[in-house]
């Protein structure tokens, strides 16, 4: 279990770091200011790139924890600037690098629970990794690329899948 989700969370996170600045350099390249990426959705009722990259964060710090049965750091969404979302994402590679197999190790029939404003779900290890936290966590770096993309960013499957 720890080498399906820690490795999977710290890539994840790193390539979002890395498309992340790649959307950072864009803007000052061409003149304007980065924090209207963070501020880009892909419709009107999704949340914008700040959000997605939050999210991101709390996918993967949150997956671990649950898997090791141990409570989650709280990390308040304060930030507004790129130079915050590094912050964060840096803080949530640190917590993700202290785990270690034993802690997870073992963890495929542990119960997890995760509570959500409108619901409570019931899962097994194996089930929360491989049917919510992973996919919760691709869902939100996946987001985040595409909105840098669709506001020109010159990203390609590379940035994303980063070295293989």
């Amino acid at each position: 279990m720890y080498s399906a989700s820690i490795p999977a969370f710290l890539r994840a996170l790193r390539s979002l770091r890395h498309v992340l600045e790649r959307g950072e350099a864009h803007a000052v390249e061409r003149g304007f200011d980065p924090a209207v990426l963070l501020q880009a959705r892909l419709a009107p009722d999704m949340r914008p790139l700040l959000s997605q990259v939050q999210m991101s964060t709390d996918s993967a710090k949150n997956g671990a924890a649950r898997l090791a049965g141990v409570e989650a750091p709280v990390f308040v969404d304060d930030e507004t600037d790129f130079a915050g979302l590094y912050a964060r994402i840096d803080r949530a590679i640190a917590y993700l690098e202290q785990f270690t197999p034993a802690q997870i190790d073992g963890s495929e029939g542990r119960p997890v629970l995760l509570k959500t404003p409108r619901n409570e779900y019931h899962f097994d290890g194996l089930g929360y990794l491989t049917g919510f936290a992973l996919p919760n966590l691709y869902f939100h770096v996946t987001t985040a690329y595409a909105l840098l993309r669709h506001n020109g960013v010159p990203l390609g499957k590379k940035d994303y899948l980063g070295a293989i």
